[in-house]
């Protein structure tokens, strides 16, 4: 049976530390403002869970509240603002946005000093370019780094499989694992030769968002596997891995719900503190 790496334990672990670091600055609090497009309803759960967890660590949150009929104009007129508040360090679109809407353009128009999620194309070549440049890893990335950590996992030289829609994301999971010393190759759930690659993996880590999609016969005896990947059938949570399936032949494996979820809160927070840190040298 896999052994389980429990996100919710290691979010804990991190939100105390962050805890801790805020509660021992001499200054104001780092400051978050999230700019919540429309009504989506799992986009307005994580916007509250954010907030609320946001206070429990000691940060200050901005909630901009747009509705859908909104214009681009002033949500980029919302970014101005907020690229030049002094007092907000860190700045969040909670992502996806309503259909419509120029989604690249407008992480563009953020400040990227500010841009927690380092999605800013500036960000992104920063990261690209050079193995160097750990500030700019999106939190999504820490995640993983931070899971392998935990169960003491040394990347190098192994193979790796990313399961990807995203070409962006693929990209930048690739980068930082290769700068780690990984072997690996990025592909999509539309490849043909998917299941061949997948199987090959000592690491496999998949994003899709397609319930229960990575089969036992897809994996590799005893690989590790970080599902990042979520959807909901009715009102149940999944993740791309057959969880039940899979178990008896992954190492280790992460939950969903209970696995990079609370993780990614924890490492959005780790960020705006570093941002925060970065703005009050």
């Amino acid at each position: 049976m896999a052994t389980i790496i429990d996100g919710k334990v290691l979010a804990e672990k991190i939100k105390d530390e962050i805890t801790k670091e805020i509660f021992e600055l001499k200054g104001p609090r780092p400051n978050l403002a999230i700019i919540l497009v429309g009504n989506r309803e799992d986009s307005v759960i994580y916007v509250n869970l954010k907030e609320k967890e946001a206070k429990m660590v000691g940060i200050d949150t901005h909630i901009y509240r747009c509705p859908d009929n909104i214009t681009e104009r002033e949500i980029y007129d919302t970014i101005d603002f907020l690229n030049k508040d002094n007092s907000i360090d860190a700045i969040l679109v909670q992502l996806p946005l309503p259909e419509g809407f120029d989604t690249d353009g407008i992480i563009r128009a953020i400040d990227p000093d500010k841009d927690v999620d380092r999605f800013h194309p500036d960000n992104l070549e920063k990261l690209l370019s050079s193995c160097e440049n750990t500030r700019v890893i999106p939190p999504l990335l820490s995640v993983i780094l931070e899971m392998l950590k935990s169960i003491k996992y040394d990347i190098k030289n192994k193979s790796v499989c990313m399961v990807a829609n995203s070409e962006i994301f693929g990209r930048s999971i690739k980068k930082v694992l290769e700068c780690l010393g990984g072997k690996v190759v990025v592909v999509s759930i539309n490849d043909s030769d998917l299941a061949e690659k997948t199987v090959k993996a000592d690491l496999l880590i998949s994003a899709v968002g397609k319930p229960r999609f990575i089969k036992k016969d897809m994996v590799k005896k005893d690989a590790v596997i970080i599902d990042i990947g979520i959807a909901k059938e009715g009102d149940k949570v999944y993740g791309d891995i057959d969880f039940e399936d899979v178990a008896d032949q992954a190492g280790f494996i992460t939950p969903v719900p209970g696995g990079v979820g609370p993780m990614t809160i924890a490492m959005l927070f780790k960020g705006t503190l570093e941002i925060y840190k970065n703005r009050h040298k």
